[in-house]
């Protein structure tokens, strides 16, 4: 069986208030047509039909890298009318699977019953809602095969107390929509020509038109508005959390967790609440991230601590070290194991060696630091000099005063030394002692300012 996944993605989303078309609104860091795509990636999908209208350019744009036979739909005059544009791009022996754009949430564990009966006619994915206002009905008749699905806009008093919905995801065989879209109509409340009346159509011609109930109410929300995003969003990272927590994962609050990427966790370990990860995130054995952090394609050696209030970017943390409160990480640092990374310390493209330590009130940029090396309070790389960057390049076992400033490019080699409150700009030799600063006068009899009467 050859299946190809049209995806309507035509939509312009008015009432999400912005000029990024609606499919490209992000759920979980990623746009929700990506979503859907790696669903139909998920199901070997032979070949990917999107059809676009509103901002085309700009969904094209966002999702280049996708093989996708992209479709333009001119008109949007109803879902009906989007697969007919696709259709002529379909193999007649196919199996076609149509999705929405704007319904990240589907699962393939619901489509595949769907795809797999599809072989034999067309098929219809439903779901029994409490509350089915805005949903076309499932109609059907006293043996309960379907009939028809009649929208909500066309149904009948009686039509409207059904609770069985069409969620709009369908599966047949091309044959099937190539022989009957083209006669579908558009006499309705809406103008429009509805992709189920083909159904309807198998139906009248003596086939037969299967179901299969979606396996959560939540997986078949579409989104139209921001509230409907949120509600999505966090079903989404609810799903995320439990996923984790199966696996093995400690995780303080599911409500209080933000995954938009991919998180890699190994055993034992622990994430407080409110931590955001983005990109692609490793985290070892027996790591722990503490409240209010950040990790952006990171990765956390086994037993590190991430404590609160810190961001991390494009970092290595090695085995055993321990990164803030309130640390920032840049791209580029790469901490070894048991180094320290303490609170207010900011570091980019740096090098932190084996135990090293810089524990607070420091920054640390385009710097290789060897191992043992301690870091005081205050210190800071001036690498920039407003048009360049340069290394600062410290040895193993050195020795730096609190409220030093190194001046790039500059060298402190093994077991140097630099007393507190020095500007050093020259190479530090091993074993020496440096001393940058300006001589202290102590002035007798000098005359505290008074105030001038009227001066404020």
């Amino acid at each position: 069986m050859n299946l190809e996944v049209i995806i309507l993605a035509a939509g312009q989303g008015s009432r999400m208030q912005s000029d990024l078309p609606k499919v490209l609104h992000e759920v979980a860091g990623k746009p929700m047509l990506s979503h859907v795509l790696d669903t139909a990636v998920e199901l070997g999908a032979f070949r990917l039909h999107v059809v676009v209208g509103h901002g085309s350019d700009q969904v094209q744009q966002a999702l280049a890298g996708r093989e996708v036979n992209w479709v333009q739909q001119q008109r949007q005059l109803g879902t009906g009318h989007a697969v007919l544009q696709a259709l002529p791009d379909v193999a007649r022996d196919s199996v076609v699977l149509v999705l929405y754009g704007d319904v990240p949430l589907i699962t393939a564990a619901s489509l595949i019953p769907l795809v797999e009966a599809a072989t034999a006619g067309p098929v219809l994915l439903t779901a029994v809602l409490p509350d089915a206002r805005g949903y076309g009905r499932i109609v059907r008749d006293g043996s309960g095969a379907l009939q028809a699905v009649v929208e909500d806009r066309d149904a009948s008093a009686e039509q409207a107390l059904i609770r069985e919905i069409n969620t709009g995801v369908l599966a047949a065989p091309a044959a099937v929509l190539q022989d009957f879209l083209p006669r579908v109509g558009n006499s309705n409340s809406q103008g429009e020509y509805y992709l189920p009346d083909v159904l309807a159509m198998q139906v009248a011609e003596g086939g037969v038109v299967a179901t299969c109930e979606a396996r959560t109410a939540a997986e078949i929300e579409g989104v139209n508005d921001r509230l409907q995003l949120s509600r999505v969003e966090r079903v989404w990272q609810q799903r995320t959390a439990e996923n984790l927590m199966r696996e093995g994962v400690g995780v303080a609050d599911p409500a209080r967790i933000d995954v938009r990427g991919s998180l890699s966790c190994g055993r034992n370990v622990f994430i407080d609440i409110n931590a955001v990860f983005e990109g692609a995130v490793v985290l070892g054995d027996n790591v722990r991230v503490g409240p209010n952090c950040v990790l952006v394609d990171s990765v956390v050696g086994a037993g590190a601590t991430i404590h609160a209030m810190s961001h991390l970017e494009q970092a290595e943390v090695g085995c055993d070290s321990s990164v803030g409160p309130y640390a920032r990480l840049r791209p580029g640092t790469v901490m070894a194991s048991g180094a320290r990374v303490g609170n207010f310390v900011e570091t980019k493209k740096a090098t932190i060696g084996e135990g090293s330590k810089v524990n607070h009130l420091s920054y640390i940029g385009d710097c290789d630091m060897g191992a043992g090396v301690n870091i005081g309070a205050g210190t800071i790389t001036c690498n920039y000099d407003g048009v360049n960057k340069f290394r600062t390049e410290i040895g193993d076992g050195v020795f730096v005063g609190s409220n030093s400033t190194l001046v790039a490019p500059v060298t402190i080699d093994g077991r140097g030394f630099v007393a507190a409150g020095s500007t050093i700009t020259k190479k530090i030799a091993a074993e020496e002692l440096a001393v940058g600063r300006g001589r202290q006068r102590n002035i007798q009899g000098w005359q505290r300012p008074q105030a001038q009467k009227g001066n404020k």
